[in-house]
């Protein structure tokens, strides 16, 4: 790459020019600010110690050496104590048809490290609803960032499907259900659940205003309030296998299950492994023991197991109930062991809200003072909450925005704003329902993951289905210009390599410690091409190039947003070229050549970049 070439480069010159040896941690190198000429910048400061000269006079001898001596730069300029280098077209262009064309750029071999990532755990009280739909895009992004950069990815999905939550929704459909299933009642089994999980919210909520106006207090009354203690007693009945309590807990569960599928396929979402907390309680159980018995953990006098962690800086964190129950802590306990044991991987990543960041520091502290060595692999990938022009979500009040309902809303959105600009009448009727979910989806997907994982997000569904500005939609329209671009030149995969195949290079041998004082370099050549570039074809090419370091910072942070900001910018760029630069029209054949292909190797980044975000790049629109 030219950066360790200017890297190897500065430190023969700092050598040459003031007989200083250097190594390359004392060089640091930034792209070139837009509003300057060049495309690489040395940061020269740190280097005046070893010149014993001003900044400005620093740059200019380096930025005189380095043209001199590398044919790959063609000029300079100085800036205060930057040195902005200009990188010959010509370097552009050979780099572009040796490397940038060739179908394995940015494509990264395999890094035998091995990464679980834990998304979605849904509750099986409930539908999954738009904060369930950031979680889900959000987790499989991820993983797809992480296949990119090389990581074998293992993606699990814990669910939630016991505790009084579930309780709550078994013992509504008991005492109000009258029978009622999902084909009776002509729901999705998870609408129907989660039906039942609101009615049991209203009527505790009727019994605790009663109990309060009788004289109790509002703490006593949620306490003490019939319904809470029946679910309660439901929960402790399962936690002993009773019969008749189980079966309705596998019916209702499987209802749910059925619906989940359901959106999962619509989102495009998929898992390798799915956990169930049913199974993983018991280990979180015996983990307790463990602690116990190691004296991490301690009990109180009424037989309840906690953990104290104020020396940390927490609090005491309760780990099993006076009843013997477990709570969220003890399952996730049980899974986190459970992972390891299956898939002994170097890291395992959570994707959760951030309105659990507490609840996942005492839990990986927790695995640390039990001795867990993986316990430092754990990580929580911590998102902000998304709401809607009307505010918080809430699943028990029964105004939570079904994941279900806002697809289909997006869809007809899609289809609106679709046939509004009337461009889809030579498609058929199928092809145009195809179109309208890619779209919708697209819009979805991209307008929740441009954003950082940590930021909490206002979602406008009309907002995100615009075919111009950073959305989903123009980008996805972007790469459907290309193609049709490439169709009508009859241009496609077999044609990109003929024409490759006619272009031959001789690139120049690398650049090591002393070899550029012998002025032997020389620029590859490339048969038939100009050696000077547009600026919009000069432009595409710098971002091309750039993608391989876009997939490396995106995976080490764990954030699609790198990636959404990337294919935005280069849909831009393309865009530009388009209107700017004749591509079918130009007389000159190795012109014609050249931009087809640099529009062919765009539009495949754009479809790699939209796949690492889970969305379809189409071929019409």
């Amino acid at each position: 790459m030219i950066e360790e070439k200017i890297k190897d480069s500065v430190i023969v010159a700092i050598q040459d020019l003031y007989g200083q040896v250097i190594d390359s941690t004392h060089i640091s190198l930034q792209e070139t600010r837009k509003e300057f000429e060049g495309q690489i910048t040395v940061v020269v400061f740190p280097l005046t110690k070893f010149s014993k000269k001003s900044p400005e006079q620093t740059a200019s001898e380096l930025g005189n050496y380095l043209q001199q001596h590398l044919t790959e730069v063609a000029a300079f300029n100085v800036l205060k104590g930057f040195l902005n280098i200009v990188i010959a077209d010509s370097f552009w262009i050979d780099f572009f048809v040796n490397a940038i064309a060739s179908n394995d750029y940015a494509i990264f071999p395999k890094n035998g490290k091995r990464v679980i990532v834990e998304y979605s755990s849904p509750n099986t009280n409930k539908p999954l609803h738009l904060g369930h739909i950031r979680n889900n895009l959000l987790g499989f992004s991820v993983s797809e960032l992480l296949k990119a950069a090389g990581y074998e990815v293992v993606k699990v999905n814990l669910v939630n499907d016991r505790g009084i939550h579930i309780c709550k929704s078994m013992l509504a459909w008991q005492l109000f259900g009258n029978g009622e299933t999902p084909y009776s009642a002509q729901l999705k089994g998870d609408h129907l659940v989660g039906k039942y999980y609101v009615l049991f919210d209203k009527a505790y909520k009727k019994q605790i205003e009663e109990l309060v106006k009788a004289g109790h207090s509002e703490e006593d009354a949620k306490k003490n309030a019939p319904l809470i203690q029946q679910a309660q007693s439901l929960l402790q009945l399962w936690e002993a296998g009773d019969k008749k309590v189980v079966e309705l807990w596998k019916m209702m569960n499987a209802w749910v299950y059925e619906g989940f599928d359901i959106t999962y396929k619509k989102l495009g979402v998929d898992f390798d492994k799915f956990y169930y907390e049913s199974d993983t309680y018991l280990l979180g159980k015996a983990l307790v023991k463990e602690g116990l018995q190691k004296q991490v953990f301690f009990k109180k006098e009424d037989g309840s197991v906690w953990i104290d962690l104020t020396e940390e800086g927490l609090d005491q964190k309760l780990l099993l109930r006076s009843d013997g129950t477990s709570v969220y802590m003890t399952q996730d306990l049980g899974t986190a062991q459970l992972k390891f044991d299956d898939f002994a991987a170097n890291q395992s990543i959570y994707v959760v809200g951030n309105e659990q960041d507490y609840h996942f520091k005492v839990l990986f502290l927790i695995l640390e003072k039990l001795g867990k060595s993986w316990a430092k692999g754990l990580f929580h990938l911590s998102y902000g909450m998304v709401d809607l022009p009307t505010g918080k979500m809430k699943s028990r009040e029964g105004t939570v925005v079904d994941a279900d309902d806002l697809l289909q809303e997006m869809i007809d959105t899609a289809r609106d704003h679709t046939i509004a600009l009337g461009k889809v009448e030579h498609l058929s009727a199928e092809q145009k329902d195809g179109l309208y979910q890619q779209i919708a989806l697209g819009a979805l997907k991209y307008f929740l993951l441009k954003v950082e994982p940590k930021k909490r997000l206002l979602f406008d569904p009309n907002e995100s289905i615009d075919f111009q500005g950073n959305t989903g939609p123009f980008i996805q329209y972007t790469h459907a210009r290309i193609c049709s671009v490439l169709d009508k030149a009859n241009f496609g995969e077999q044609q990109l390599c003929d024409v490759l195949g006619q272009f031959t290079v001789k690139s120049a041998p690398p650049v090591h410690a002393r070899s550029i004082g012998d002025d032997q370099v020389e620029q590859g050549t490339t048969k038939g091409l100009e050696s000077t570039l547009a600026t919009n074809e000069r432009d595409l090419i710098l971002s091309l190039y750039q993608f391989p370091q876009v997939i490396v910072n995106a995976a080490q942070a764990y954030s699609p947003a790198f990636i959404a900001q990337y294919s935005y910018e280069l849909a831009k760029l393309y865009n530009r070229f388009y209107h700017e630069t004749p591509i079918l029209k130009t007389e000159d054949m190795a012109a014609k050549d050249f931009r087809l292909i640099l529009s062919s190797v765009t539009a495949r980044t754009l479809k790699r970049c939209l796949g690492m975000l889970g969305i379809v790049a189409p071929e019409r629109m």
